[in-house]
C-alpha cells in the first residue's frame, strides 16, 4: 500500500492521523472509515472503499494507492469534493489521476 504524500483526512481524525494511518496498514479499519484511492484503471478519478470491505480477506489492501481516509460515507464525499475543488482550482482542468500522480513524483524526487 502507498500513501500520498498530502494524504486528505477527515478533519474529526487529524489529532489521530498517525494512530489511524497504523490501523490501515495493519487492515484493522474502523467499520465507518473510508478509504478513497486512485484506481488501478484509467477510467475513473477516484475510488473509495468502506472499512467493513477492505477488512474481508478476499480483499488485498497492498496494491492501493491511498489519497484519503474518512470517517463514514459523508465525510468520503465531502473529502472526494474537497479533492475536485482543489484540483479544479489549481489547473482548471478535472484530471485528478494526473494532478496526484504528478505531486506525488515530485515529492518523491525531492522529498518535499
Amino acid at each position: 500500500m502507498k500513501l500520498y504524500c498530502d494524504l486528505y483526512i477527515s478533519e474529526c481524525w487529524l489529532d489521530k492521523k498517525e494512530k489511524i494511518i497504523r490501523r490501515l496498514r495493519r487492515n484493522r479499519l474502523l467499520p465507518k472509515m473510508y478509504v478513497i484511492t486512485l484506481p488501478a484503471g484509467r477510467q475513473n478519478n477516484l475510488e473509495f472503499y468502506s472499512g467493513l470491505l477492505l477488512r474481508q480477506h478476499v480483499f488485498n489492501i497492498d496494491g492501493l494507492f491511498v489519497v484519503g481516509i474518512a470517517d463514514g460515507y459523508e465525510g468520503c464525499l465531502e473529502i472526494v469534493r474537497k479533492i475536485t475543488d482543489e484540483v479544479y482550482r489549481i489547473t482548471g482542468d478535472s484530471d485528478i489521476r494526473s494532478y496526484i500522480l504528478e505531486r506525488q513524483t515530485n515529492y518523491e524526487k525531492t522529498g518535499q
